[in-house]
């Protein structure tokens, strides 16, 4: 994947996603990735990229030409142009769900605004999509567009030394990821649950869906309720309302197993 980035400050751009995971995916050529400064095609003998807005409004906003002559330098005549996003506090949710839809994309490119906003010929003329982090405002789009970066180019294959690890995270699917532990297996501050240090991979399996269930259920109803759930979250679901009925915080999953098939739920 090849993925620009249209900013006034390529540092912070370069900074963020030249550590780590994706640092080292950029080293190994899996994806190309670029900050290109807007500054450098303004026609202005200062470099300026902005100018009041039409109407009085306060604030500065950015010209519209300088932030196209950007994006159409990304391309050669001839070639087709990255799949274009705007960083707007106006632009739809972006989700794990759209994350996983751009990171099928060969091309991308991103705009980061700044100021109060970008001429709206910009978004006329080469915008395909407006996204937003949420119902805030940013000083700026780079560290939102760093941060949709970082979601989208961990989920580009090979990035991640084990891919399935993205499908097991939360909002990758319609629950919140169950809790982990590492060593050691207990100290003053608490215990691993026995049932993961039980090797039995089934009840294993069960303790972990179970525990993304109540997670969900506590912390985020609105993904519950949009949640399709199986046959064996049902019995799940089921556990999990005698544990609030009786209070239960520990339990045996193997006599659970037995009193459900007893029951035949």
């Amino acid at each position: 994947m090849k993925l620009s980035i249209l900013t006034i400050f390529p540092e912070m751009i370069e900074n963020f996603l030249g550590e780590s995971i994706i640092k080292r995916a950029r080293d190994k050529g899996m994806i190309e990735v670029s900050a290109v400064n807007i500054r450098d095609f303004s026609q202005d003998k200062h470099n300026r990229v902005d100018d009041y807005p039409f109407g009085g409004d306060l604030g500065m906003l950015f010209k519209h030409e300088p932030v196209i002559r950007a994006f159409d330098s990304l391309t050669k005549e001839g070639e087709e142009k990255p799949f274009c996003i705007m960083m707007s506090p106006k632009g739809v949710p972006f989700t794990q769900k759209v994350a996983n839809e751009l990171a099928k994309k060969d091309n991308i490119c991103i705009i980061c605004g700044h100021y109060e906003g970008i001429d709206e010929r910009v978004n006329e003329t080469i915008c395909d999509l407006e996204l937003s982090l949420g119902d805030f405002v940013l000083t700026g789009g780079e560290l939102a567009a760093a941060v949709m970066s970082d979601a989208i180019l961990r989920l580009v294959p090979g990035v991640l030394a084990e891919d399935d690890s993205s499908l097991q995270e939360t909002h990758q699917g319609e629950l919140l990821e169950y809790p982990q532990y590492t060593r050691p297996a207990e100290t003053k501050y608490g215990k691993v649950p026995d049932v993961l240090l039980s090797g039995h991979h089934k009840n294993i399996n069960a303790y972990r869906r179970e525990q993304s269930l109540m997670a969900t259920l506590a912390k985020r109803e609105d993904l519950f309720l949009q949640t399709e759930f199986t046959k064996e979250d049902i019995k799940y679901l089921t556990h999990i309302k005698t544990i609030l009925e009786e209070g239960i915080k520990q339990y045996d999953y193997n006599q659970t197993e037995s009193k459900l098939k007893k029951s035949g739920k």
